[in-house]
């Protein structure tokens, strides 16, 4: 059986730094046996590469990509918080997708996908989770796609 470092190396992937936070507040905190993430947003060396809205500057394939990236940037953060060890995380209980489109836009539960499908691939069953996908008028840089999640970890 694979780890999660494992499996992450095996997508060609690596865990990047902890994205700083871009006001007063910590990227993830634990309480207890969960980890809490501030929502991460798809930035990848510091810097967004794609802004704009989903249903006019960007596609509902981008998005899907930028959530993966999200995701990615959010078990970043959970794992600071448990000595950088993917394996610690239990499970993934809860991800929150939020979606800056525009107003007919109704794609947001395929864009958020990127995310979930990357946190199973990574986590196995343990990446499995409830989710909501929020459709947004904008968010913070202009990113196209925000996502944070809670796990449970050991």
């Amino acid at each position: 059986m694979s780890t999660p470092a494992e499996r992450l190396a095996g997508l060609g992937l690596t865990l990047p730094e902890v994205v700083a936070p871009l006001a007063a507040y910590l990227p993830a905190v634990r309480t207890g046996d969960l980890v809490y993430t501030a929502g991460q947003l798809p930035l990848v060396d510091g810097k967004l590469e794609v802004t704009g809205r989903l249903g006019a500057e960007v596609t509902p394939e981008q998005g899907r990509e930028l959530a993966r990236i999200c995701a990615l940037n959010a078990l970043a953060a959970a794992a600071s918080v448990v000595d950088g060890d993917l394996s610690r995380i239990v499970r993934i209980v809860k991800v929150v997708g939020f979606v800056a489109g525009t107003p007919d836009f109704t794609g947001q539960p395929q864009v958020v996908n990127g995310a979930s499908e990357l946190l199973g691939e990574v986590l196995g069953d343990a990446g499995r989770h409830a989710r909501s996908a929020v459709g947004v008028a904008s968010l913070p840089l202009s990113a196209p796609v925000e996502v944070e999640l809670i796990a449970e970890v050991r």
